[in-house]
């Protein structure tokens, strides 16, 4: 077994800006701590990217894209490199999977089998999907022929959140890649090394300078930036709702750039009472809500259960919770890491107190002290059981290990409590009804419905939501075409108009 605590203190991570195709300091030599969650020690010191680093960035990666190097390179050529950058990825899983755990708290475990991998296959979906998709020919009169071609938008700005940082960021990277466009990532300042290292690598594979630009840096200033940059085509953003409405307004104050937002949730489990399995139910509300220490967008925050199997459903998943094994993320047997930060870990504790305030009942809800890592960033699995939907607990996106519990009589109060929240990225109904089930999936506001599951999901389908969870899709070829711009070209076949007499 790997010892992950010498490995992670030899780690000398690349912690400088990558600006056309070479790793530099900030034009200030501006830097910021990251600090360790498991420890709260600062682990490294990165370049923090200003005004100049992002505008020498952006207007590179529009040169790059202008010459033509990525842009119109043929669809195998640029296939060739994402395969290559997908095998890389693969290659150095364990670095890797690493950075991501002693940056963001993921346990080593779950980084290793879920986060390298999902990133990997997700740059190989795409770079398979490169000469699968076709244009189009219009259903034009006979003396015309009209062609409708999807070609790369240009600068993608893509900004990407602390929570599942390679994961997200290669949502974002691989279709735009695969696209022809070339992209300035700006990495959450909590989160950066692993973007940085995946930035070496998709350089090693062969993507050519200046094609992918990596600004760390704090995100009223570099993420700022890149949102009002006039040479920037779009920017795709996952993160909170704020910060997702202030890029509209850098949008719309710039150049009326293209901004996709993907802002967060408060996901409903709706357990009716003729639910099949309570022990599979329990298992996957608790694992829903508990991984990654609840920060998950879509993360199964409120369960909205039946009175009929309230009692028995709620006994079962605190059961689960308590059985998660919590504590270091460099540990293999841990299931459940850190918070993120010291900002989030104390965000997260305050609604413990809001919550009894509001009378819920709490179980857990505790900080967490783990033998030797005393200074870390660890809260218990927590559910909040009594909650009132309209209170600032149903309401509000906690981003922690914590389950609010309301109590509905039957499947219609049961939707329409689950649908009185401003968010709609997920939710989920259990019930062995095949009709109410179909209902229950057409009825929810949500961008995704599970059926007696939850949290099930692949790059196949895509990802996004409605109402202030957002506009836009990850995953799937919809989000390969949210990159591309359509064009049309339009060819009379009328002698007339095309000869001279």
């Amino acid at each position: 077994m790997t010892d992950w605590i010498s490995a992670a203190a030899a780690l000398a991570p690349e912690t400088r800006l990558f600006i056309g195709g070479e790793f530099c300091a900030a034009a200030d030599e501006a830097t910021f701590d990251t600090i360790s969650p498991r420890d709260g020690h600062v682990f490294a010191r990165v370049s923090s990217a200003g005004d100049a680093d992002v505008d020498r960035a952006v207007r590179g990666a529009a040169a790059a894209f202008d010459s033509g190097v990525w842009s119109r390179a043929d669809r195998r050529t640029r296939q060739a490199v994402l395969f290559r950058l997908a095998d890389l990825m693969l290659e150095n899983l364990d670095e890797l999977a690493l950075l991501e755990a002693v940056d963001s708290g993921h346990p080593i475990g779950d980084a290793r089998a879920v986060d390298v991998p999902t990133a990997a296959r997700t740059v190989r979906w795409y770079a398979e999907a490169l000469d699968k998709v076709y244009d189009e020919i219009a259903p034009t009169p006979e003396n015309a022929l009209a062609l409708i071609r999807r070609e790369p938008l240009g600068v993608i700005g893509a900004v990407v959140p602390w929570n599942y940082p390679l994961i997200i960021t290669a949502w974002k990277i691989a279709p735009s890649l695969a696209a022809g466009n070339s992209v300035v990532l700006k990495p959450a300042e909590l989160t950066s090394l692993s973007a940085l290292k995946l930035a070496e690598l998709a350089s090693e594979a062969g993507l050519p300078a200046g094609v992918l630009q990596v600004v760390p840096g704090v995100g009223r200033v570099a993420g700022q930036a890149l949102g009002r940059h006039p040479l920037v085509d779009k920017i795709a953003f996952t993160g909170s709702p704020a910060v997702g409405k202030g890029f509209l307004t850098y949008a719309g104050e710039s150049n009326g750039k293209q901004v996709s937002l993907e802002l967060g949730g408060k996901s409903a489990q709706v357990v009716l009472a003729d639910v099949a399995d309570l022990d599979a139910c329990a298992s996957a509300i608790a694992w829903g809500i508990f991984y990654n220490a609840g920060q998950t967008c879509h993360g199964g925050s409120r369960l909205i259960v039946d009175a009929l199997v309230h009692d028995e459903l709620v006994e079962k998943v605190i059961a689960v919770g308590r059985s998660l094994v919590l504590g270091d993320p460099l540990d293999e047997s841990t299931q459940v890491g850190s918070i993120a930060s010291e900002v989030q870990l104390d965000r997260v504790l305050a609604y413990t107190a809001i919550a009894r305030a509001e009378g819920a009942v709490v179980h857990g809800g505790e900080r967490v002290r783990p033998d030797g890592l005393g200074d870390g960033f660890y809260v218990e699995p927590t559910v909040f059981d009594g909650v009132d939907n309209a209170g600032r607990i149903g309401q509000e996106e906690i981003f922690g290990p914590a389950l609010s519990v309301t109590t509905v009589h039957g499947a219609a109060e049961g939707i329409r409590v689950a649908n009185e929240s401003a968010y709609g990225l997920a939710a989920s109904v259990w019930t062995q009804d095949l009709t109410t089930a179909h209902r229950a999936a057409r009825d929810l506001r949500a961008g995704t419905v599970w059926v007696n599951t939850f949290d099930v999901a692949d790059v196949i389908t895509p990802f996004g939501g409605v109402k202030q969870s957002g506009s836009g899709r990850d995953r799937s070829l919809h989000a390969f075409d949210s990159y591309t711009a359509l064009k049309t070209t339009w060819i009379s076949l009328d002698s007339a108009s095309t000869t001279k007499e």
